[in-house]
Formats: structure tokens, C-alpha cells, sequence
């Protein structure tokens, strides 16, 4: 699970900036949207 710290002074639309960066390097959200629905290994090869 990713989490970010909110720093002394930090706006929260930063924060959110930082951790929607966060989840976009990790590729946390593109492994979701792949999962969202089963995939069959045969339908996978192709």
C-alpha cells in the first residue's frame, strides 16, 4: 500500500500531486485497471 507523509507546511493539493505521482510510477493504477476483469492465459497470449 503506498502512503505519503504530508509535510510541515504542505498544501494538500501537493500532497495529492505527490502521491497520484507515487501510484503512476509504481504502476499501481494500470495493474488495476488490468485486473478489473478476468483474463483467461489464452486470451493473454494473443
Amino acid at each position: 500500500m503506498s502512503e505519503i507523509q504530508i509535510r510541515k507546511d504542505e498544501s494538500f493539493e501537493s500532497a495529492l500531486r505527490r502521491f497520484k505521482k507515487k501510484i503512476d510510477k509504481e504502476g499501481i493504477l494500470k495493474e488495476v485497471r488490468d485486473r478489473k476483469h478476468y483474463e483467461k492465459p489464452s486470451e493473454r497470449k494473443r
